[in-house]
């Protein structure tokens, strides 16, 4: 069951909002207050955060920086102000979506559920392998919460290092991986391709090994390897 962690100062709103999404499945956590909210936040791992954007002690502003300085925690911001620079503030901040009251409980049951299904269609399509991320959605890779500098063929070829590590690939089976419609490219365009990918790999990773991660096997082609442990 998702946990969904609902910080609302007024009472009787978050009674019928707590009803509402437990009748839907979730497990409801209801905070009236922005410090001790963000207090459980650290405790425990709930799937969704609703934010009030008034709440006292820690407002909801400031909710959503800190949570997003250590976390991609989904995140409704709920609020009675209705301005743009409001909405677009909490959209930069971090939110996920926003609603403004006066709301219907359905509406933000419904919210939820799509913020959820977006987060399920977006961890479908990452792969974690090891240190590295892969978001086939976005075509990007990251090494822990760096983000590589890849051009579309680059990404192809990580990719494809990344999940058959240890693999031998050679020069003509990595062109046919990126360009299989090519006749005419010298395979050893590959060399090139893999020296920047070495490079780039480097500037992520802080570290003053000089492993390749990206190895050459003579007469044959090129390998991913991680380091020894």
């Amino acid at each position: 069951m998702k946990q969904i962690i609902l910080v609302e100062d007024e009472v009787e709103l978050a009674g019928l909002v707590k009803d509402y999404l437990e009748a839907a499945g979730y497990e409801v956590s209801v905070f009236h207050d922005g410090q001790e909210a963000y207090n459980s936040f650290l405790q425990h791992k709930p799937s969704l955060m609703i934010l009030d954007l008034m709440v006292p002690r820690m407002d909801g502003l400031t909710i959503c920086r800190k949570v997003r300085e250590q976390s991609n925690l989904p995140i409704i911001m709920v609020t009675a102000r209705t301005e743009e620079i409001d909405r677009v503030l909490g959209l930069n901040m971090g939110a996920d979506d926003y609603v403004c009251k006066p709301f219907s409980p359905k509406e933000l049951v419904a919210r939820v559920q799509a913020v959820l299904r977006r987060l399920e269609r977006k961890a479908e399509a990452t792969e974690e392998t090891g240190a590295f991320r892969i978001d086939k959605s976005q075509q990007r890779i990251w090494y822990k919460q760096k983000a590589l500098n890849l051009t579309p063929t680059e990404f192809r070829l990580m990719e494809l290092f990344l999940e058959h590590l240890g693999q031998v690939y050679s020069r003509t089976q990595l062109l046919d991986h990126i360009n299989p419609d090519s006749f005419d490219v010298a395979d050893r365009v590959i060399d090139s391709h893999i020296k920047n990918l070495r490079r780039k790999i480097m500037d992520v990773i802080e570290t003053d090994s000089h492993h390749e991660w990206i190895q050459a096997v003579y007469g044959v082609g090129y390998r991913f390897e991680y380091p020894d442990e």
